[in-house]
C-alpha cells in the first residue's frame, strides 16, 4: 500500500464534513498528488438508472476527478436517510469493515493520498456491534476532526476528541465549521474550544449558504504532506 490516509470526522451530522473533505482533496491535488476518495458508507441516497447515489460520494468524486468506479467510492450505499446501520438491517445487509479495508487498500495502491469521510459523528453506528471509531480503527488512518459551530458545540467537541483518544487513533487537528448563521459569540467559542482541545483550530470555516462553494485548505493539505499533524 502505497497511499496515506486521513479520515473526515465531525461533531455530529450536517456541520460540513463533505465541504472540508472536498477542499482537503482540491488542495492535495493542487499540490500534485494522486488523491482517492472514499464514502465507505453512506444513508441517503437517490435511485438512477445507474443504481443508488449519495451526494456526499458524489461530491467527493467530483472533488477528485476520479475514474474509480462508484462501488469502489461508496461500497455502502442506502436508500434511506437514517442512521446506516438502521438503513441496513432494512435491507438486509451488514456493513463489513473487512470488505471497506480492501476497498481501502487498492485504493491506496495507486494513489498518494485516501481521503475517507464518514457519516455522521465518531460513534455513528455502521452495524449492530460497530461504529465509525471501529471503521477507523480498521483503517489505521489518523483522523480530522470537523467541529460544526453551534450551540452545544464545546461539549460535541471535547466528547469527540475523548472518544478518538480512547481508541488510540491519532488526531491531526480539527476545523471549526460555522452552521448556524445566528449563532451567538462565535470567537469567544473558537477561542474557548481552542483551549479545550489544546491546540488552535488548522481553519475557521465561515458560514456558507452555498453547500458546493469552493474551500481552499492550501495551509491544511501542506501540514498534511509535510507529516507535521
Amino acid at each position: 500500500m502505497s497511499g496515506r490516509g486521513i479520515f473526515i470526522t465531525g461533531t455530529d451530522t450536517g456541520v460540513g464534513k463533505t465541504l472540508v473533505a472536498c477542499a482537503l482533496v482540491r488542495a492535495l491535488r493542487a499540490q500534485g498528488a494522486r488523491v482517492a476518495v472514499m464514502k465507505p458508507v453512506a444513508s441517503g441516497a437517490v435511485r438512477t438508472p445507474d443504481g443508488l447515489r449519495n451526494a456526499d460520494a458524489l461530491a467527493l468524486m467530483e472533488a477528485a476527478g476520479t475514474t474509480a468506479a462508484y462501488a469502489e467510492v461508496n461500497p455502502y450505499c442506502f436508500e434511506s436517510p437514517v442512521s446506516p446501520h438502521i438503513a441496513a438491517e432494512e435491507v438486509g445487509i451488514e456493513v463489513d469493515t473487512a470488505t471497506i479495508r480492501r476497498g481501502f487498500n487498492a485504493l491506496a495502491a495507486t494513489s498518494d493520498w485516501v481521503v475517507v469521510e464518514g457519516a455522521g459523528g465518531w460513534l455513528a453506528p455502521i452495524n449492530e456491534l460497530q461504529t465509525m471509531a471501529d471503521l477507523v480503527a480498521v483503517l489505521s488512518v489518523p483522523a480530522l476532526l470537523v467541529v460544526g459551530l453551534k450551540l452545544g458545540c464545546l461539549n460535541h467537541a471535547q466528547l469527540t476528541r475523548l472518544g478518538v483518544e480512547a481508541r488510540g487513533v491519532r488526531l491531526v487537528g480539527w476545523i471549526a465549521s460555522a452552521v448556524d448563521p445566528a449563532m451567538m459569540r462565535v470567537g469567544a467559542n473558537v477561542s474557548a474550544l481552542e483551549r479545550r482541545l489544546g491546540e488552535p483550530a488548522l481553519a475557521v470555516l465561515p458560514y456558507l449558504s452555498d453547500a458546493g462553494a469552493s474551500i481552499t485548505l492550501t495551509q491544511v493539505a501542506q501540514r498534511l504532506a509535510a507529516g507535521a499533524g
